[in-house]
């Protein structure tokens, strides 16, 4: 089956700033990454991605000087003459832009009143239901105090508090829901509820190469992502990190243990424990749990940053350490720790690390591991983040089903 060809469509697009703007953006590269045909269509921006066609219509800007013109008449409550004719002007350029369009995705336009030409004219469109027109709602005009003095009864203001037909509202939360419900006089399961979402790689700022590594390896979709930074050298006691993963893993959890170092450069045994330590790993319920990442490329001091920025906690069970910088480094980057109790960590956190003694059996760090990530709502919001307002699982369980309904 054909996927429907997408237009998007606001005020402004990128590279203009806004959250709006940003949404647009991001929903246009989404179409794009899905094999989806999309354009934006907006008064103001240019092209951001190759992938996406832009379309500028300069009267689609809310800012536009003609545009605001007539705004200002009318928030005084006069329609003036050229406001038809700005929507004659809008609704012709929208169904020449539009004749290979599918989805008509309208941020704001249906619900605000910036530029009621543009409203009025995708009324126009909509009556004629050629394309599907999804109305994106941010904000309510009639439902902000802010502008009741520029909103006054009858048409064109009454096409923001009255439901169109042929029409697939979206509202951006809950809360936005019940409002836009109670505005329109509709049942609230009439609106689709889409939040925005977020790109963990693109908010932490991380390196393309750790961009790759996160995708590749699903780290963010560890629960708990515990972090060592240890070369692969046997006094490192990286075996008990492995067991202590297993047993969170036959706790019901979802860890994923990320071996920082390379193999220590002194001794060639090391190579050795290496292939005991993967065997060891091999030996858990997915052998993908634990993962020796200087196998995959250098570790540079940025992707190091990086992975302490999207780890859940630092395990460090060495059996002897000098000093133990990793200590340092969790402390900066607020990771809580988990490490064996030996003298020079104690002396560096103290009481802040969790500790276990170096017979601990692996079960039992792991069950009061599991304790602390149970009742810690920075973890637990984290994960929260990632599960429910990630932009891929949004696009494929939430925006792709409004531009293909049943």
């Amino acid at each position: 089956m054909n996927k429907p060809r997408v237009a998007i469509l606001h005020y402004r697009a990128p590279p203009t700033i806004g959250g709006v703007e940003s949404t647009i953006g991001t929903h246009a590269r989404l179409f794009a990454d899905h094999g989806y045909s999309v354009k934006v269509i907006a008064g103001r921006g240019e092209v951001f991605d190759p992938r996406v066609e832009f379309t500028c219509i300069p009267e689609i800007d809310s800012r536009e000087p003609n545009v605001e013109a007539i705004q200002k008449e009318l928030n005084a409550g006069v329609v003036p003459p050229a406001f038809n004719a700005l929507n004659d002007t809008l609704t012709h350029k929208l169904e020449s832009a539009l004749q290979e369009t599918d989805v008509l995705i309208a941020h704001n336009a249906v619900t605000l009143h910036k530029n009621l030409a543009l409203t009025a004219a995708l009324y126009r469109l909509s009556e004629k239901n050629r394309v599907q027109l999804i109305a994106w709602c941010h904000d309510f005009a009639w439902d902000d105090p802010v502008y009741a003095d520029d909103l006054h009864a009858g048409l064109p203001w009454d096409l923001l508090r009255a439901p169109w037909a042929n029409v697939q509202y979206v509202v951006v939360s809950e809360a936005r829901r019940e409002e836009l419900a109670r505005l329109l006089k509709i049942d609230s399961s009439q609106i689709a509820v889409v939040p925005p979402g977020i790109d963990a790689c693109e908010f932490l700022g991380v390196t393309p190469t750790t961009a790759q590594w996160i995708d590749q390896f699903a780290l963010l979709d560890a629960a708990p992502l515990l972090l060592l930074p240890a070369r692969v050298t046997r006094r490192k006691n990286i075996e008990l990190a492995i067991d202590i993963t297993a047993g969170l893993q036959t706790a019901g959890l979802h860890p994923k243990l990320v071996v920082m170092g390379p193999l220590g450069p002194h001794n060639p045994k090391n190579r050795a424990y290496l292939e005991e330590l993967k065997q060891r790993a091999a030996s858990t319920e997915r052998a993908d749990t634990v993962l020796f990442l200087q196998e995959y490329g250098a570790v540079n001091d940025t992707v190091r940053r990086d992975l302490y920025a999207i780890a859940d906690a630092l395990l460090f069970p060495s059996a002897r350490e000098g000093f133990g910088i990793p200590i340092l480094e969790a402390g900066l980057a607020r990771l809580p720790i988990f490490c064996a109790d030996i003298p020079p960590v104690r002396e560096s956190a103290h009481e802040l690390a969790h500790y276990f003694a170096l017979d601990e059996p692996p079960a039992q760090i792991a069950n009061r591991m599991i304790e602390f990530f149970r009742s810690d709502s920075r973890y637990q919001l984290k994960q929260r983040v990632i599960r429910t307002y990630s932009w891929n699982p949004i696009f494929q369980e939430q925006i792709e089903p409004l531009v293909n309904p049943p």
